[in-house]
C-alpha cells in the first residue's frame, strides 16, 4: 500500500514548534525529572503566577483540563440540580457537559452569524427563575460581547463564567483580557490551543479570593493539608511536567498570537476575490482577536465537497463544529428540535476552518488560497 504523502499545508504544525523550542524545553523537562515532584511541584505554582499575570487576574489555579475548569467553577459557585446555566449551541460539547456534570441543566441559545458568538438578546430571552449563570464562549479566539452580558448578569444577579478555552491573549477594545472579564474563567491547554501543553491541562482564573480557595480545595480531594479533607473534592491537578512546558511556551505566546494575526491578514488579502467565501469578522467590541482558528463560511458551495478537494490538493481543514450541541444524540434529552437555533445550524453546515498556526508563511497562505480557488472552480 502506498503511504499517503504529508500535506503541503497541515492544519497545525506542532512538531515544527517543538523543534524550534527544544533548547528551552529540554532543560525545563530535565529539571522536573531531577527533582521528581511530579504532582503540584514548584513549576505549577510558578506557571500559575505567570498565567495570572498574563491574564490580569489575581489568581490562576491549574487543573486537569478545560472541562474540569468549567465544572469546578460551577461547583465552587454552588450550582447544581434544579439550576440552569445558559450557554451557546455552537460550541464543543464540553461546554454543555461541564454544566451537566454538576446536575444543572444546560440552556442553549443561538449565536450571531457575523462572528459566531453567543447572542446577548437570545440570552436575555432564555433567563428564568432557575437560571444561575451565563457561560459565554470566546469562540475561535475572539471575545464574546462581555459588556452586554455583564449588564444582563448584574441585572438578574447571575454569575458570569467565561469559557476562554480558545481565547488565550484575546482582549476587548478597552484592552481588558479574556479571563478577567467574568466572575471566573476557564482555560484549556489542550495541545492544539494557542498555549498548549503536551497533554491535557487547564486553569481557572479569578479575582475572587474565596472562589480561588474553593477551586484549590476541589481540584485536590478537598484538601490543603495532606490527608485532611475539608470538603468532598476531585483529582484534577495540572501536573508538574505540563506546567514546566507551559511555562516555557508562555514566554512566546504574545509573539505567536501576533503571528496568527499577521497570517489572518494574509488570508483576507488572498481570499478577497473569491465569491461566496466569507472570512471571519472582528466584532466592534474586539480589541485583539487571537485567531485560534481561521474560520470561513461558504455561502453557496457544498462545504464537505470543498474540504475533500482541498485535502486532495494537500491542504488540511477541519469543521468546527459539524453538529451543534442541541442536535447531538447525547443531548436529545433537552428536547430541542431541528430549527431551534437556525444560525448555529447554518454555521454547522457552512463553516470551514483553514490551516492556522503561528509558523505559517505567505507561501502557505498562497497554497491554501490557490487550492480553495481551484476547489470552488471545480
Amino acid at each position: 500500500m502506498t503511504a499517503t504523502p504529508p500535506p503541503q499545508v497541515p492544519f497545525q504544525d506542532l512538531p515544527l514548534q517543538i523543534r524550534q523550542l527544544r533548547a528551552e524545553l529540554d532543560p525545563a523537562i530535565d529539571a522536573v525529572l531531577r527533582h521528581g515532584q511530579f504532582i503540584l511541584g514548584p513549576e505549577v505554582a510558578a506557571f500559575e503566577q505567570a498565567w495570572a499575570q498574563f491574564c490580569g487576574t489575581k489568581h490562576a489555579i491549574g487543573v486537569g483540563s478545560g472541562t474540569d475548569a468549567l465544572q469546578l467553577i460551577l461547583r465552587a459557585l454552588g450550582i447544581g440540580p434544579g439550576h440552569e446555566v445558559i450557554t451557546v449551541a455552537n460550541s464543543f460539547i464540553a461546554t454543555a457537559e461541564a454544566i451537566s456534570y454538576t446536575g444543572a441543566k444546560p440552556v442553549l441559545v443561538d449565536c450571531s452569524l457575523d462572528d459566531y458568538l453567543i447572542d446577548p438578546t437570545a440570552v436575555a430571552a432564555a433567563i428564568t427563575p432557575r437560571t444561575r449563570a451565563i457561560m459565554p464562549v470566546h469562540l475561535y479566539g475572539q471575545p464574546a460581547n462581555m459588556d452586554a452580558l455583564t449588564a444582563l448578569a448584574q441585572r438578574h444577579g447571575l454569575a458570569l463564567i467565561e469559557d476562554a478555552a480558545q481565547a488565550h491573549g484575546a482582549t476587548l477594545k478597552d484592552g481588558r483580557p479574556c479571563g478577567a472579564l467574568g466572575q471566573a474563567s476557564a482555560f484549556s491547554f489542550y495541545p492544539g490551543k494557542n498555549l498548549g501543553a503536551f497533554g491535557d491541562g487547564g486553569a481557572v482564573n479569578t479575582q475572587d479570593d474565596i472562589l480561588a480557595r474553593q477551586i484549590k480545595l476541589l481540584r485536590n480531594w478537598g484538601s490543603v493539608v495532606k490527608y485532611h479533607h475539608e470538603i468532598q473534592g476531585y483529582n484534577s491537578r495540572l501536573d508538574t511536567m505540563q506546567a514546566a512546558i507551559l511555562g516555557v511556551k508562555l514566554r512566546h505566546l504574545a509573539a505567536w498570537n501576533e503571528r496568527r494575526r499577521v497570517a489572518a491578514g494574509w488570508y483576507r488579502a488572498a481570499l478577497a476575490d473569491l465569491p461566496g467565501v466569507v472570512p471571519p469578522t472582528e466584532a466592534a467590541w474586539t480589541g485583539r482577536h487571537v485567531y485560534h482558528l481561521f474560520v470561513i463560511r461558504l455561502l453557496e458551495q457544498n462545504r464537505d465537497a470543498i474540504a475533500k478537494t482541498l485535502t486532495a490538493h494537500g491542504v488540511q481543514t477541519v469543521v468546527h463544529y459539524p453538529v451543534p450541541i442541541h442536535r447531538q444524540k447525547a443531548y436529545a434529552e433537552l428536547g430541542y428540535d431541528e430549527g431551534a437555533f437556525p444560525r448555529a445550524e447554518q454555521a454547522a453546515r457552512t463553516v470551514l476552518s483553514l490551516p492556522m498556526f503561528p509558523e505559517m508563511t505567505e507561501t502557505h497562505i498562497a497554497i491554501v488560497a490557490d487550492a480553495l480557488r481551484a476547489a470552488l472552480a471545480a
